[in-house]
């Protein structure tokens, strides 16, 4: 455990969100807000490769506060700048920035993963609890500060397909023609992932996101197979503070869907693509997406975001224009 005393935090109403709380407004954070998009980051990059901003705790403080700073009293949690694919690193995988990820080694069959490393993998990532205690203390309390993690599915799709892939055909194929190494694998990506999320807390994390961004790519029967494990070990084995009480939407989900489950707390969805088309057209976006997560949740909380991440060509100006439109048409007297 962290023996850091923390600066009290003035701001939780993200916390009170994802407990399904009543909130005044929604609280309001991107995915990849301390990133591409933003000039003070681009700077920085000139300077460091990609995984060393991640790997020096100064740095990723300094990336993570960035938006922070730049967006006073309009952002509701800061987001630890770290990548999914630090866990493949820390068994021992080669992954480059190039500009996006890839492995140099993926794995092409079963008896490659003889090679991973799957001792001292939460050892191996101290930097990133470093980097989390850093960056509570440098909050002082402004905002909650969120760890993460790439979820087992997304991970090991990484790992066999070498990289990001449209299709998944490589690493889906592992789950039909090999699916008990699958499991395997998915069950030490688990226990990777349990550990590191855990150590995120003990280092400060207030909340936790875990990111399955290739759940979607899996058949209803597949994904409760092969991606779904997860959170139901989470609940048995973290702290009390990691409960998994929120879920994440994408822009193709409508949050009034009632098959959703209605004892979990909501964040998303506007179509990062929206923040292209002007300002007028933000406006009613986040109009829209307002309405329709008030009447999905009327009476507990949500947390309004992007349905993905927020992507390199975004004006920062467009950005703070979506924080004021949340922050207007959230708010419990907005018509």
């Amino acid at each position: 455990m962290s023996n850091v005393t923390f600066p009290p935090l003035k701001n939780d109403l993200i916390l009170r969100a994802a407990r399904g709380q009543h909130t005044e407004r929604a609280p309001v954070w991107v995915m990849r807000q301390a990133g591409r998009y933003l000039p003070e980051f681009r700077e920085l990059r000139q300077k460091y490769d990609f995984f060393r901003l991640c790997q020096t705790p100064e740095l990723a403080t300094q990336v993570t506060l960035q938006p922070i700073d730049r967006y006073p009293d309009l952002i509701d949690a800061a987001i630890i700048f770290s990548d999914i694919l630090v866990i493949p690193q820390a068994m021992g995988m080669e992954v480059l920035m190039n500009p996006g990820p890839v492995f140099t080694k993926p794995l092409d069959v079963p008896e490659d993963m003889h090679a991973l490393q799957t001792d001292g993998i939460k050892e191996r990532l101290q930097y990133v609890f470093d980097a989390i205690s850093l960056t509570r203390t440098r909050l002082a309390g402004r905002v909650p500060l969120i760890g993460f993690c790439g979820a087992p599915w997304t991970l090991m799709s990484y790992m066999i397909e070498g990289g990001a892939s449209k299709t998944l055909q490589k690493s889906k194929t592992w789950l039909f023609k090999y699916p008990e190494q699958s499991k395997a694998l998915l069950q030490v990506l688990t226990t990777a992932c349990i550990e590191f999320l855990v150590g995120q807390v003990e280092a400060g994390a207030q909340l936790l996101q875990v990111f399955d961004s290739n759940g979607g790519d899996l058949s209803p029967h597949d994904f409760a197979q092969f991606s779904l494990p997860l959170p139901r070990v989470l609940r048995r084995r973290s702290p009390p503070q990691a409960n998994y009480d929120t879920v994440g939407l994408d822009w193709t989900v409508d949050p009034r869907d009632s098959s959703i489950p209605r004892d979990v707390a909501l964040q998303g969805n506007l179509d990062p693509t929206v923040l292209y088309g002007g300002r007028g057209a933000i406006e009613q976006e986040v109009k829209r997406m307002c309405a329709e997560f008030r009447a999905a949740r009327p009476t507990t909380g949500w947390i309004a975001n992007l349905g993905h991440g927020i992507t390199p060509g975004v004006d920062p100006d467009d950005l703070e224009w979506f924080f004021q439109c949340v922050h207007k048409y959230s708010s419990l007297d907005s018509k």
